[in-house]
This record gives structure tokens, sequence and C-alpha cells, in this order.
């Protein structure tokens, strides 16, 4: 019988299908990474099979699905999971030469499809629920911040307005600080908003209309801070493909993030480099350095360097999003004592004639 073969020989099915998982090593948690659990399921479906189980199987298979998006899976790999177990079971009776009736094959296929369809819904169902969590969350982030930035803002407008201190002190500044904490705080949600909405439409551009396009507010920032600014993009014909809107408010994001934590006195450069089939905008701060260990925790949610805690750390998240969505990378890099390297890798546009866009005008 059917499941007297797969109890008999439990253990080297499961091996099997974590080998076809291995071996396909594609996308999700990790290359070929098979989920944990499938004992369990193996286990009900044995009693599935020899009808002494009732609703123990699709009741395993929910909690898979569960566990499988808590496990950081991908949906296909839900799918391919049950499908291994299939294949593993099939192709190891066949090598056994295991005397199974098609009935019985048509029963294990049977019992793995409503597994399948309820381990999906599962995760389905979970998924959801977290997107919705986190879209609660994120708004409410949003509406904090804006609230705390306007209320800074309003009363420092209430006590310039009363003649009481004058533009150029410290009442006019912390109203600077917070109309520019205003407009960053929308930029973001705008970015975001495309970026969810997969508004992403590249044209073609040469790099150093893209730094000329984040110069000038630059400069400005590093100004008002007391910090030494400097641009540079030597390569003038070298073209790449973006939404330059995006990329733009992603490179902005960094030199924002720049001069935050840059001591007043020193200096942020803007720099480009073509490498490789890319082009690289390297974005030098003085920060004095990061933690050991700390470059790639920058672009985790919620993760913020040194003590300024203004904001809750999200730009870098977006930066990254907006960055790959583009077919680029983005990357940090500490240099010990001074400070710290962001770079922007954008793959150069093919040589095709170019038609090149404005960056000036919007889309």
């Amino acid at each position: 019988m059917l499941y007297d073969f797969i109890e008999s020989h439990r253990d080297a099915i499961l091996r099997r299908a974590a080998e076809l998982a291995a071996n396909r090593g594609v996308g999700g948690k990790a290359e070929g990474a098979q989920p944990d659990g499938f004992a369990a399921f193996l286990d009900q479906l044995i009693g599935r099979l020899r009808g002494d189980s009732s609703g123990d199987l699709i009741a395993t298979a929910a909690t898979q699905g569960h566990e499988m998006l808590q496990q950081g899976f991908s949906i296909a790999q839900v799918v391919r999971g049950y499908g291994d177990v299939c294949q593993a079971v099939t192709t190891f009776a066949i090598e056994q030469k295991a005397s199974i009736t098609n009935e019985e094959f048509r029963a294990l296929n049977g019992c793995l499809d409503k597994a399948t369809a309820e381990a999906v819904g599962e995760y389905e169902r979970q998924r959801d629920v977290i997107v919705r969590v986190r879209e609660t969350e994120r708004l409410a982030i949003l509406a904090h911040e804006l609230r705390n930035k306007l209320g800074s803002a309003m009363m420092s407008f209430d006590a310039l307005q009363s003649g009481a201190v004058g533009i150029g002190g410290s009442t006019g500044a912390i109203l600077g600080r917070s109309l520019s904490g205003l407009r960053e705080l929308i930029d973001r949600a705008l970015l975001e908003a495309r970026l969810d909405g997969g508004g992403v439409r590249r044209e073609r551009m040469r790099a150093w209309q893209l730094v000329e396009e984040v110069d000038i507010l630059a400069h400005f920032e590093a100004q008002k801070r007391g910090i030494a600014f400097a641009s540079s993009c030597e390569d003038r014909e070298a073209e790449i493909e973006i939404d330059h809107h995006i990329v733009s408010a992603a490179l902005g994001n960094l030199l924002q993030n720049a001069f935050k934590f840059t001591k007043p006195g020193s200096q942020v450069t803007l720099a480009t480099e073509k490498k490789g089939g890319q082009m690289f905008f390297h974005i030098h701060d003085e920060c004095g350095a990061l933690p050991e260990g700390a470059a790639e925790a920058l672009f985790q949610p919620f993760s913020q360097r040194a003590t300024d805690r203004t904001g809750l750390g999200l730009g870098l998240v977006i930066s990254r999003r907006a960055v790959e969505a583009n077919g680029g990378t983005i990357s940090a890099e500490d240099i010990p004592g001074r400070g710290c390297v962001f770079t922007i890798g954008i793959p150069l546009a093919s040589t095709a004639p170019p038609t090149l866009a404005n960056p000036k005008q919007a889309t």
C-alpha cells in the first residue's frame, strides 16, 4: 500500500524533496532552501491515505503556509515545496519498484492538491494581514512626524509674529528646520506612493544632468548647516536610463543623510565614477564613522546613526527601493575615523541612439 511505502521510506523521501529544492535553487528566502515542517505534513499524509485521519492534513497545511510566510519563503516556494514532496514520493516509488495502484497515486495527488491550496490560501490571508498592519503603521508614523514638524513651525511662526524675537535668531532657525523637515516628509511620502503604484518611467539622460539636478538644493542645505559641499561629474557623455524623479529623490535622501550627520565645518562630496558597465555616484561624508558592522543595518527600517533621533530612519530604506526599482544598487562603506561613503550604482544605457531627457521638465 502507498501509505506503507511512504511510512517505510519517510526519511529518504524527505531527503529527496530537500535535494529537489537544492537542485532547483531559485528565489525566496534562500537559494535552494527547503521549508521546515514537511515531516509533519508527510506524517499527516500517511494518516490520510490510511484513512485514520480526518482534517489534520488540511490543518497542518494551513500551519505550514503561515510558517513559510514567517520564514521568508515566497508563495512560489509554497507551491514548489508540495510539488517536491509529490515528485519525491513518485520517483522514489518507481526506483524501488513499489507496487502502487493508479487509484493510490490519484489519492496522493488529491491530498497534495488540497494541501497546496490550503497552504497557499493561508499564506495569502496572513500576508494580507501583515500588509494592512504595516500600511496602518506607516500612515500613523507619517502623520505623527508631520504633526511634530508642523507644531514646531507654528510655534516658531507665532513667536516671530509677536515681534519678540528676530528672524535671524534661533527661533528663525527652528522654523527653517521644521519647514525643511516637512518638505522631506512630503517628498518621502510622494516617492513611496510612486514606488508602491509601480509608476517607474525610465528615460535616457546623461549622468551629469542627475548630479546637476540635486546640486542646487544640496548646496543650499550644506550652507544652512555650515558644511562645505562639492560635486563633480567628469564624464559628460556617460548615459543612464532611469526615472530621474525617483533616482534623484534617492540621491537627495542620501545627501540629506550625509548633511544631517556631518559636523559643521566638515565636508560632504558627491562624485561619479564610470566602471564595469555602471555609473557610480559616491557620497562621502564626515560623520565620524559607524560602529563596527553597522553599515548594512542602515538600510533596515528604523535604523539610525549617531545620536540625532529626528525622523524614524526610513529614508535609506526608501532610497534602496527607489534605486533597485531602476535596476541599480546601493551600499554603504565605513571609513574608520572619518565617515562613510554611500554609493548608488546605475547600469549605463545601451549604445542605441539616445533620446536625451531634460530632467528640469516634469513628466
